[in-house]
């Protein structure tokens, strides 16, 4: 029950902000309830409740509630005001399941309005629904799984979308598990605490029910939108994959002036953004990473996104890093995680807390997958990190150690060479071959790798080694790989083996996570809070891989070891223990073992004794037997016949050569006696876990068929209370299957951690289910579709817990063996087979069939290697009592020994003498083995005496089975180089060169006679005429290698083949079966030239040697019975003296014993195949057709049909019967299991080997005339068609009885046992003539000899139908055998029945077919089911008469074209009241009587066929406020785009209709192929890699199928009546508005696009104006072109990269039939305007005014035209005035047109755009879009020292703070605005103001300043015309002045230089003049001084001319 109370809304606004009359509507799952109206009220209480019964069925966690509050109008339609919805989960995630919410509403654009609506929710589970907890979805175990290899990862995570996401698709819901099948690749996501649910108990009275009500088309209601589309898995082969990664941007990093760098690694290839600066950087970048990888090595790996600090040391250069597994974005819905915050961790220090956050979105893409839209903008300017945090399962994260225990390993293969080894024996020291191995073991987690000690040469190496690995948890990454490696000192170290541990098998996501591993009690019954962490063991796993012999050369399937593919060998196990502990600081250690804890784990490795039968039934569909078969069975390395490390078992069977059977396929005629391998083997006791495997596995398999036969009945129509009896019978095995106890494990000593866990959990699931259905069965009525889509919850439940990770138990593995070749094999897990007395394996001793299969094989090869019917049982040795009750038939063994006679010189007797031999040995010749040696077995007693044995099926000859046979043998001759030619002394040879009778000696064998009277030579071949081919020997051989059919001069030998066909006779055969065989052949020799040569049946001159087999037969006592077989383990042996013992030790043939079952009696049928018609076969031949026919295989008997020609859809209509085969066996297990019949479909080919089409397995029926039904055909993995076909198998009444052997007359009834089995074929031919029994049905008649038509009463009921074809004409079909197609026709086929088109004269004239419509009156099938496809077929008419087809097509599906003439009449009617009723309806407009005959916009086109580009960017002129609004506007309106269409909506301007999608895919719009299809034609055969054939053109038609009365002279009408006709000339305009998400073409992730567009022979390529460096380019272009229709119909608009320097890139292109456009009646109705205005944003742009389109939807649907009378229309008799019509003129806008291109898009800019040069050697230059943000900052200039910071102040131009006037208001309050005071300049223009500016002080915001400011925004051609400078304008600008008139001559220079020098120089210079001359007489002073000074000084002080005059 849910309930919902509207308790009030707040703020209510109508669009004219008039008091609103509100009421409010909810919707829930499209149940709608409606409030009553308040009056006149813009807060209403409305305080009202609405119910809902969920009827039994939990609440999804995916569904919402859709809340509506409009304004009631008495008038008129009610008016909108906003709507919201509401996600339930959010319910079901709080505490009570109720909760009270106040949701914000929206308008229709998803904008908040600024109105509340408060709603209180609550939920009322029903009584034992399912818990809001739910372990993760889990895959089935690989061998249940289609597709072994794709694994997709689940993981446990929480992932909420962002706020205000239109597209709900691509949120990213809480899922049920209901909705997670196995193969659902979505992960599951939880979000904690979850409430308990299932409080109420079941009603105290139980209400009567009332019968469940059901569909008649069967079809479950979808749960969820977006389920019924989870993509198919992606095929496991190497394909195109691509990992997108876009990081937006990263808050609260970590860091002091950081400029942080993102790096993305993704397998190898690495991806770095560009730096940024700071805390909270914008990076806003997308990489793409393009792999060619298989999705399950790609999905494996980790995505690592790391934050980098750029300018740091590279140690600590990491900020936080976050790593999650491929596969888990693969796997979420949509294949993304959009717009996502990662929380950012150390990876280092897993201690450390959160290091920031990164917003990113993550894609994961295969070819075909649609990119979900990621918006760029949100809603929300302040998102919630923690609500859109992608972390796991809602838990913090924290710090975790994985603890691994790894003890010791057993049964490692040899991997290293024994060259050494045996070089060790040679010189005497000791071998040591089985320890050729080094070991490791290499644990890989989440990125991080951990690795043992190496332990060398040892094969069962013991560790004991305890590796801690510190980890997040939970982690995002799913698997942990275990692998044990080979250490190899010189070269990389080899895998051995690979396995995984999955997260989400081996823990729980629960309420919360403690450290205590078992869970809690339950109290109430039901426990939500369940949880544990990951916990592992003590336990063996389990490692498979290559086969485990050695080779020293590359192994071929060594990609096996790597875990990729399905291992085919044991390769080894190893112990380990896994504990998860939580930890604040973990820590990456390596240690050993404590002793006390290894004495713990001794109880883990007790073995027991398990004892494995295997009985061979059958081994049928061998193909390519080229030597004698042998099986091989093993459980780990137990029964491995080439591995010497343990004992010798019975594990094989013996060798058999394969019989062909006639037809197609070889088998092994084992006739009543199967051969059986018994095998002992010593393992853990894990019954319990087993045990509760089992019994889940059967509880699924139970609920899953009752659910089939559910379906089935509805399907069919049943009675009802029938389908009510089938229900409750389902309920009631449901309750009683889930009340069962699981097995208990309180007294197990080997009970682990994980063990309790899960046993808990699901008990406590189980629990669930029972209260659930038991609910269901006594609970109120319920619909039939809720209770199935329950029960197929509760299969999906089941099956997530039938899962057991600690199965150490290896699996059984079937090898057929050639020789000692590996052929092929099959892997049955063990617990499928195990007996148990509780709960048995599904198969444990019955008899199951299985397909062998190919190493490495994808299961797409042509030859399947064989089948198998099998019985297997497994079990304790304990328990080999209990194998009685499954023995079937006699179980012997057989004593075996060869008695050896030889002669002497080939003409002697037969004796002992000169024999090698022992006169008594084994089969290989070497053990001497006399019969007095044997003694029985305990428990076994000899039956009879010994008797003569020959194995006949390995002497079969190759003409076995065969009906016709050609004899072969090769005349030789030599000579000396140059000689005559003569004969060789052994002249006539085998193929080989073995000696061989002479062709004329050759005889023809008992039971066949010559087809050809003479010998021929073979001349088919390399010869020359005469059969000649010769050669040269090369010693050491005698015989040439190689041969050649031209003769040389050193040739010296020469041979040919002659040739003799015979066939088998059938009254010789009779003869042959009656006589007695003669005395010779009773002896039972075999005949060999020398020992080890093949031996065969009939003496021949050259043998001389020859032995035959003496056996003895044991049987088990009475009191043992058949268990007895366990016992004979190495038992039977020789019992010889000691020498001779030592010399049968290494021999496996003695100690392996031959048992064998024999049947005395089988079941004969008779199997009658009706296969009827096959469709949608592959195209193998290179006319796009193939030649197919089946071939039937029952057993060992096949059967092949007619070939039918040229088609791919065949109806043989034809009967094969297989007139008796034997089955042996309990009858009533082959009632309810009969053996399965395989269908392969073949192409036949005249030159080479018919190619493969594909396989199908079939169920043979019991009853009487069986219905014909669909087989689903495969080829590998991948749909190969359908095959219609029933089977029918008849029992006979008598038996066939058969001879035990070792009694009389044993020898004959082999003999007939065998030659029945080899000639099914012969039987047959011999049976045409009917028995007499009376047992059989009459056969069906034949259409031909032994051909026999299926009977009717099988045959579907056929009825006389009519196919009206509109073939309207072909297009682009491409050239066929280089010559163009110039005149095709069509031929249309369905139901055998042909019609053919007239010819196109001309393809390039008119592409159209001249006469349209062709009809088809066929019988076709009256059931839907088995309705034959219509074929189209192409012919080119070309000279000579020759008519090729060149292209096909097949329709599939005929049931859309179905009508009846009279729907189509109502339809029609229908239809045009719908348009009547959608046509808008306007009110309150001013209508003006408009001309809407004139052009909308003036022709702008260069020539008449040339192009136009016009622009739609912005206008250049200013704009007034009210011409402000534009194209664009309308645009962003439409798009919801807020920020940038200002108040267009306010003005009530008309929006466009802008779709998510192709038009073609739009719902409703029916893909515009309304009036005709388009069918892609094909050619050439379909690829191996399954892609179609190459489509070669198009053909573009309708049909319409309806009955026919079976009356011919009653004609209905006609369908297609009024068709266009002619070549339309029209003209294409091309908005190209914009582009997202573009591929990068440049190395910095970035582009520069262009768009180039084609038509036809027209092209347009806007080359010059590419848009630099952006992914999402605005392009906002017109281009305009003229073309002819339907010749030039393919626009293609294609975006090129721009290169400088080279070749321009195509980055991605789409193409639009305009043809389809043009006929689609839709073309009328999409895109129409609202409005029809002549100018202005909202002008009519379509090429039709609306008085010519409603013109020609009259013309095409034969209407009368519409009658104009002033403003009111009359049309179809109805009257509508002009507001009916919606014409009218807009008077907001009056615009001329020729004005509006202009106008068109105004300046809206929203963020900045910064072009620059990226690097300085960039030529190009880039594009960065930053976010428009102002930054002021306020600093102190200081002189002398650094300056001081002050403050700043940031603001967002687009959400600035609003200034105050004057400084004294200007405080901090400024800086807390609501967001409805802030302005965008952008819209202001102009601001201007103070504001204040901000500093940290003691951890507090003060202000530094206020700065005073004014801003302007200006268009950039204004800025240019006035830049702005130093606060004013240039000189002269503003105003601007002219310059003076002055006279040329008014300043003379020349003749008064005095007065220029005056006016120029002295008035501005003069007092630096008289300074300057001042200064230069001073300086001169000065100088003369400084120069005479010294002189001067001298003369004084020396005074030269003194004393002179003193003397004097």
């Amino acid at each position: 029950m849910l309930r919902v109370f509207i308790l009030c809304a707040e703020r209510l606004q109508t669009p004219d902000d008039d008091v609103s009359d509100s009421y409010c509507t909810v919707t829930y799952e499209g149940s709608k309830k409606k409030t009553k109206v308040i009056k006149n009220n813009p807060n209403p209480v409305w305080n009202e409740g609405f119910e809902w019964d969920l009827k039994g069925i939990p609440l999804d966690s995916g569904a919402e509630l859709h809340c509506v509050v409009k304004d009631h109008e008495k008038m008129g339609r009610n008016r909108f005001l906003g709507e919201t919805r509401l996600a339930l989960r959010d319910v079901l995630n709080s505490p009570n399941l109720a909760a009270t919410f106040t949701l914000s509403l929206l308008d229709t654009k998803r904008n908040i309005t600024g109105a509340t609506l408060t709603v209180q929710v609550s939920y009322v589970p029903p009584p034992g629904s399912s818990p809001m907890f739910h372990p993760p979805p889990q895959h089935e175990a690989l061998p249940h799984n289609n597709n072994p290899n794709v694994e997709l990862d689940t993981v446990t995570m929480i992932s909420l979308d962002t706020l205000g996401e239109e597209d709900t698709e691509s949120m990213i819901m809480m899922e049920m598990p209901e909705d997670q099948g196995p193969d659902d690749g979505r992960s599951m996501v939880i979000v904690g605490p979850q409430g308990p649910s299932g409080r109420e108990s079941p009603p105290a009275q139980t209400p009567k029910r009332s019968p469940p009500s059901y569909n008649t088309h069967g079809g479950l209601r979808k749960r969820r939108r977006g389920a019924s589309t989870q993509p198919k898995p992606l095929p496991n082969k190497p394909q195109d994959l691509q990992v997108r990664v876009r990081v937006i941007e990263g808050r609260q990093l970590p860091g002091i002036n950081i400029q942080p760098v993102v790096k993305v690694t993704v397998a190898g290839q690495s991806k770095r953004t560009r730096i940024r600066k700071g805390n909270n950087p914008v990076f806003d970048e997308t990489f793409f990473l393009n792999f060619f990888e298989t999705p399950s090595d790609l999905f494996d790996e980790p995505i690592f996104i790391t934050v980098c600090d750029s300018r740091s040391l590279r140690t600590d250069a990491v900020i936080g890093e976050f790593k999650l597994d491929v596969g888990t974005v693969y796997n979420e819905h949509r294949h993304c995680f959009l717009r996502k915050w990662l929380l950012l961790c150390d990876p280092d220090d897993l201690s450390a807390g959160v290091k920031g956050y990164l917003k990113v979105s993550l894609l994961v893409l295969g070819a075909g997958d649609e990119p979900p839209a990621d918006k760029r903008e949100c809603v929300e300017d302040k998102e919630d990190i923690e609500g859109n945090l992608l972390r796991p399962a809602g838990l913090s994260l924290r710090g975790a150690t994985f603890t691994l225990r790894v003890f010791r390993a057993e049964d490692l293969p040899q991997m290293d060479d024994a060259f050494m080894d045996g070089m060790r024996q040679i010189f005497g020291f000791d071998g040591n071959r089985k320890n050729l191995v080094d070991p490791l073991v290499e644990i890989h987690f989440a990125g991080k790798t951990v690795c043992t000690k190496t332990l060398e040469k040892n094969a069962n190496p013991q560790w004991n080694q305890s590796l801690a690995m510190p980890i997040r948890f939970p982690s995002m990454c799913e698997k942990m790989r275990i692998r044990i490696l080979d250490w190899d000192r010189a070269s990389h170290n080899d895998v051995i083996g690979t396995t995984h541990l999955c997260m989400s098998k081996i823990s729980a996501p629960g309420g919360e996570i403690d450290d205590d591993l078992t869970p809690r009690t339950v109290h109430s019954g039901i426990d939500d809070s369940l949880g544990f962490l990951p916990t592992f063991g003590p336990c063996f796993v389990n490692l498979y891989g290559s086969p485990r012999e050695f080779t020293a050369f590359n192994d071929p399937h060594e990609a096996l070891n790597l875990g990729k593919g399905e291992g085919v060998a044991y390769r080894g196990r190893v112990l380990l223990e896994l504990t998860t502990k939580l930890a604040d600081k973990p820590e990456h250690k390596t240690d050993d073992i404590p002793s006390d804890d290894l004495l713990v784990v001794e109880k883990f490795l007790r073995k027991r004794k398990f004892s494995l039968f295997v009985a061979f039934y059958s081994a049928t569909l061998l193909q390519d037997v080229d030597d004698a078969v042998q099986f091989e069975v093993s459980i780990g390395n137990y029964g491995n016949k080439f591995d010497y490390t343990c004992l010798p078992l019975a594990s094989t069977t013996q060798f058999s050569r394969a019989v062909f059977d006639g037809c197609h396929y070889y088998y092994l005629p084992w006739g009543n006696i199967k051969p059986v391998v018994v095998l002992s083997s010593e393992w853990e006791d894990i019954k319990p876990r087993i045990e509760a495997l089992n019994l889940l596995l059967a509880i699924i398999e139970r609920l899953e068929a009752n659910l089939q036969r559910v379906q089935l009945e509805v399907k069919a129509g049943g009675d009802l209370e029938e389908v009510e009896l089938r229900v409750v019978e389902l309920l009631d095995q449901v309750i009683a299957d889930c009340s069962e106890e699981l097995p208990s494990i309180e007294q197990w000593q080997c009970a682990t951690p994980l063990d309790r866990s899960l046993r808990h959990i699901r008990a406590l699931h189980l629990q669930q289910i029972v209260a659930a259905a038991q609910a269901l069965k006594h609970g109120p009525a319920t619909e039939l579709s809720t209770v199935l889509e329950q029960a197929e919850d509760w299969a999906s439940r089941l099956r997530t817990m039938a899962e057991e990770p600690q199965n150490s138990l290896p699996d059984i593995v079937i090898w057929m063996l050639q020789g000692d070749r590996r052929v092929a094999y099959h892997r049955t897990p063990a617990h499928t087979v195990i007996f148990s007395q509780q709960h048995c394996g599904k198969h444990c001793g019955q008899l199951q069939t299985v397909f062998l299969k190919n190493p490495q094989d994808s299961g797409g090869e042509a030859k399947l290697p064989g089948q198998l019917r099998v019985k297997v049982w497994f079990g304790l040795a304990a328990d080999v009592k209990h194998f009685n009750q499954y023995a079937e038939g006699k179980l012997s063994v057989f004593a075996e020994s060869y008695e050896n006679q030889t002669r002497l010189a080939l003409v002697g007797n037969w004796g002992t003498t000169g024999l090698t031999y022992p006169k008594f040995s084994d089969v290989t010749g070497r053990v001497r083995l006399p019969k007095e040696s044997f003694k029985p077995s305990p428990g076994w007693t000899w039956t009879g005496d010994w008797y003569i044995s020959p194995e006949k099926t390995l002497l079969f000859d190759v003409d076995a089975g065969h009906m016709t046979f050609s004899e072969e043998v090769f005349e030789n001759q030599m000579r000396l180089p140059g000689g005559q030619w003569i004969g060789m002394p052994e002249g006539y040879t085998d193929v080989n060169g073995e000696k061989a009778v002479p062709k004329d000696e050759v005889e023809c064998p008992p039971g066949w006679v010559w087809e050809e009277v003479e010998w021929s030579e073979d001349l088919n071949r390399a010869v020359d005429d005469q059969g000649w081919e010769y050669g040269i020997p090369i010693p050491p051989d005698r015989r040439p290698k190689s041969w050649v059919p031209a003769e040389k001069m050193y040739h010296t030998n020469r041979r040919r083949r002659w040739i003799r066909m015979r066939r088998r006779d059938q009254q010789k055969m009779e003869a042959l079966k009656k006589q007695r065989p003669d005395e010779a052949e009773r002896e039972g020799w075999e005949y060999a030239s020398l020992f080890g040569w093949r031996f065969h049946l009939k003496p021949r001159k050259t043998d001389s040697f020859r032995r035959r087999r003496w056996r003895y037969r044991m049987e088990p006592l009475e009191k043992t019975g058949a268990a007895a077989i366990f016992a004979l383990e190495c038992s039977l042996s020789s019992i010889d003296d000691k020498n001779e013992d030592k010399s049968a030790t290494p021999t496996f043939g003695v100690n392996r014993p031959t048992i064998s079952c024999f049947f005395d009696r089988g079941t004969r049928y008779h199997l009658r195949c009706y296969l009827y018609q096959a469709r949608d076969l592959p195209a193998m031949d290179k006319d796009s057709f193939s030649d197919p026919y089946a071939i039937v295989s029952f057993l060992h008997q096949s059967q092949k049909t007619v070939t039918v020609r040229n088609t791919l859809n065949p109806t043989w209509d034809q009967t094969l019967i297989f007139y008796e085969v034997q089955i042996f066996g309990d009858l009533e297990a082959t009632i309810a299991a009969p053996p399965n019949i395989v269908v392969e479909l073949y192409d036949q080919d005249t030159y080479g080997a018919d190619e493969f089409l594909g396989r199908c397995v079939c169920q043979p029926s019991l009853t009487a005339s069986p219905h014909l039904a669909w087989f689903p055909i495969r080829r590998g993995d991948k749909s190969a068609g359908e095959l219609l076909a029933a089977f029918e198998l008849i029992r006979r009444e008598k038996p066939a009885v058969h001879h035990i052997p070792g009694q009389e007359g044993d020898f004959m009834a082999s003999i007939h046992v065998l030659d029945e089995l080899m000639f099914p074929a012969f039987l047959s031919d011999n049976l045409q003539q009917w028995p007499e029994e009376s047992d059989l049905p009459h056969p069906p008649p034949q259409r031909e000899p032994n051909v026999f038509v299926v009977p009717q009463g099988i045959k579907p009921v056929l009825q006389r139908t009519a196919i009206e074809v509109l073939a309207w004409g072909v297009r682009n079909l491409k050239s066929f055998q280089l010559a163009s197609i110039t005149s095709p026709s069509l031929q249309v086929e369905c139901g055998g029945v042909t019609v053919q088109s007239c010819v196109i004269r001309s393809m390039k004239k008119k592409p159209n077919f001249d006469v349209n419509t062709l009809v088809l009156d066929v019988r076709l099938p009256r059931e839907e089911l088995y309705m034959p496809p219509i074929v189209i077929k192409v012919i080119d008419n070309r000279q000579f008469g020759r008519k090729p087809v060149v292209g096909q097509c097949t329709i599939r599906s005929l049931e859309e074209y179905r009508c009846t003439p009279e729907e189509e009449r109502a339809a029609e009617e229908e239809e045009e009241e719908e348009w009547r009723r959608e046509t808008p309806q306007f009110s309150g407009e001013v209508f003006i009587d408009i001309d809407d005959e004139e052009p909308l916009m003036p022709d702008q086109r260069a020539d008449g066929s040339g192009s136009a580009l016009i622009n739609l960017s912005a206008s250049s002129s200013s704009l007034h406020e009210e011409e402000f609004m534009d194209w664009w506007s309308k645009f962003y309106a439409s798009t919801g785009e807020k920020k940038k269409y200002g108040t267009y909506l306010e003005r009530g301007l008309d929006t466009l209709k802008v779709y998510g999608q192709e038009l073609e895919k739009v719902e409703g719009f029916e893909g515009l192929s309304d009036f005709c299809q388009t069918f892609k034609l094909q050619r050439g055969k379909t690829r191996e890699d399954g892609e179609d054939p190459s489509v070669v053109g198009e053909f573009k038609g309708m049909f319409k199928i309806y009955t026919l009365p079976d009356d011919p002279s009653d004609h209905p009408p006609r369908q297609f009546r009024k068709l266009p006709h002619g070549i339309q000339e029209c003209l294409v305009r091309v908005y190209v508005i914009q582009a997202q998400a573009l591929q990068p073409k440049t190395p910095n992730g970035k582009c520069d696009p262009y768009v180039k567009i084609t038509l036809g022979k027209k092209t347009i390529n806007d080359h010059e104006n590419y848009i630099p460096g952006t992914l999402d380019p605005v392009l906002g272009k017109m281009f305009e072109l003229s073309c002819s229709l339907p010749l030039e119909k393919d626009l293609r608009v294609m975006l090129y990269d721009h290169d400088m320097l080279t070749k321009d890139e195509k980055i991605g292109e789409t193409v639009i039939d305009l043809e389809n456009r043009f006929l689609s009646k839709y073309g009328a109705m999409c895109g129409l305007p609202q409005s029809y205005c002549v100018s202005g944003v909202n002008q009519w742009r379509d090429q039709l005014t609306p008085r010519q389109l409603l013109n020609r939807v009259c013309e095409r649907r034969n209407l009368r035209k519409p009658v104009y009378q002033d403003d009111v229309v009359h049309f179809r008799g109805d009257r509508y005035t002009a507001a009916d019509l919606g014409e009218r003129r807009t008077l907001m806008m009056n615009i001329d047109p020729k004005d509006v291109l202009q106008l068109v898009g105004c300046y809206s800019l929203w963020s900045l755009s910064v072009c620059l040069q990226e690097h300085f050697w960039s030529l190009d230059k880039a594009e960065t879009k930053l976010p428009p943000k102002l930054t002021i900052q306020i600093w102190d200039n200081d002189k002398f020292s650094f300056d001081d910071y002050l403050g700043h102040l940031v603001m967002d131009l687009n959400h600035m703070l609003r200034p105050s006037k004057s400084p004294e208001k200007c405080d901090l309050q400024l800086l807390d605005q609501p967001a409805d005071r802030l302005v965008s300049l952008f819209e202001q223009k102009t601001v201007k103001g103070w504001w204040p500016c901000t500093c940290e002080h003691n951890g507090e915001k003060v202000i530094a300043g206020k700065v005073e400011m004014s801003l302007e925004i200006v268009p950039e051609q204004e800025h240019e015309e006035r830049p702005a400078g130093l606060g004013r304008d240039e000189p002269n600008v503003n105003p601007h002045l002219e310059e003076p008139q002055r006279p040329e001559t008014s300043f003379l220079w020349f003749s008064s230089p005095f007065k220029t020098l005056k006016f120029i120089l002295w008035r501005r210079f003069k007092w630096f003049i008289i300074v300057f001359i001042i200064l230069f007489f001073f300086l001169l002073f000065l100088g003369v001084f400084l120069y005479s000074f010294p002189n001067y000084m001298a003369m004084r002080m020396v005074g030269p001319f003194g004393p002179a005059k003193a003397a004097e």
